[in-house]
This record gives structure tokens, C-alpha cells and sequence, in this order.
């Protein structure tokens, strides 16, 4: 029995944090998984400059309304999901991705949760467990499933490695050439041709 995990993020829809930097004017906020590995340090440093400018959730959620899925994306999923068992496995919030599963016809996402002050200011977030995608892939091998897992950053990494078949899609070049026994891809047909391989 199969089941895919896709990182969300640069995989189906653009990344968040880059979107809220361009709109806010914080450029700094550009930074994501894909330039720094450690998690935890990324988001403690995203809040202290949130908090820096006064900003919280109501305001990036006024942006995530904004983004839509990449092209190509939901058809992608829509047939994948007609294939197969697939869940959305991310290091996002559900205050940031629900939004977000509406428009992709609300596929199964696992993620995490921001704590959020009654003002809205995000004052800390809550990991569902520690090296989340990993343990996930993991804990589905556990209750019989042989996972197939594609993302684009280094903390994709370890679900990728660990599943009997993993992409890069649409990574860095840096990354990449890091980890050249995985498969990079770039086209959404090319990641579904190599997942039916697989199936």
C-alpha cells in the first residue's frame, strides 16, 4: 500500500514567507527552509522581526488570501489523488495552510500551530513532533505504508531519503548538488510519470 508525501510549500503553492516579504516590504523575510536547515532558528528569527514591525497573524493571513497554487498544481494533485492515497506533509501552520487546502480541493494536510496572542501578535508556534516529516514517513511505514515523498528544501530531506522512492522538485542548485542520489525534477508530469513508476 502507497501513500505520497508532498512537502506544500514550492512544491504546490509559492512559498509564504516570500510572498508576506514582497508584500510587507521586509525583505529580510525571504529566508526560508531553503537557505536555513534549522527550522526552529528560522522561525525564532521570523518572529522577532514580526514583533520588530508589529505585525502579526491577521496581516499575513490578508496575504496568504492572495496566493494561489503554482500552475499546474491542483491538476497534478487532482489526478495523483485519483491514483493514489496522498497527504500534504509541511512545516507551515494551520492558520497559514488551510486557507490554502480550499483551493488545492482540500487534500489531507499535516502541519503545524502558532500561538497567537488575543491581539493577533504570533508569540510562539507548536511542532506536531520533532524533525517532523521524517517522523511522519516514519510513523506511516509503521501502520504498513510504503511512502513516496517529493520537496524542494532541506527540511524535506530526511522523508525523501527515507521513502522508498523521494524527489527534489523544483529545488536550489546548492541543494541539488548536495544530494546528488535524489532525483531532481522540475515539471509536474515529469514528478507524476516517476511516481507511477513507483504505484
Amino acid at each position: 500500500m502507497n501513500i505520497v508525501c508532498l512537502d506544500l510549500e514550492g512544491v504546490l503553492v509559492p512559498e509564504i514567507w516570500v510572498a508576506f516579504a514582497k508584500a510587507s516590504g521586509i525583505s529580510s523575510l525571504t529566508r526560508t527552509t531553503r537557505d536555513e536547515p534549522d527550522y526552529d532558528k528560522l522561525m525564532r528569527w521570523r518572529l522577532g522581526i514580526l514583533k520588530e514591525h508589529g505585525l502579526g497573524l491577521q496581516e499575513i493571513q490578508a496575504i496568504i488570501e492572495r496566493i494561489e497554487p503554482l500552475d499546474g498544481a491542483k491538476a497534478f494533485l487532482d489526478e495523483l489523488r485519483g491514483l493514489t492515497q496522498v497527504v500534504i506533509v509541511s512545516d507551515t501552520f494551520t492558520q497559514f495552510g488551510l486557507p490554502l487546502m480550499k483551493k488545492l480541493g482540500y487534500p489531507t494536510l499535516l502541519c503545524n500551530e502558532l500561538e497567537v496572542a488575543q491581539n493577533g501578535e504570533i508569540t510562539g508556534f507548536q511542532m506536531r513532533v520533532d524533525n517532523s516529516k521524517y517522523t511522519t514517513v516514519k510513523a506511516l511505514q509503521s501502520i504498513g505504508y510504503d511512502t513516496i515523498a517529493a520537496g524542494d528544501s532541506y527540511n524535506d530531506l530526511g522523508m525523501i531519503k527515507a521513502s522508498k522512492a523521494g524527489f527534489l522538485f523544483r529545488s536550489t542548485d546548492k541543494i541539488k548538488s548536495e544530494n546528488p542520489d535524489v532525483p531532481a525534477l522540475e515539471e509536474y508530469d515529469e514528478l507524476l510519470t516517476e511516481i507511477k513508476k513507483y504505484l
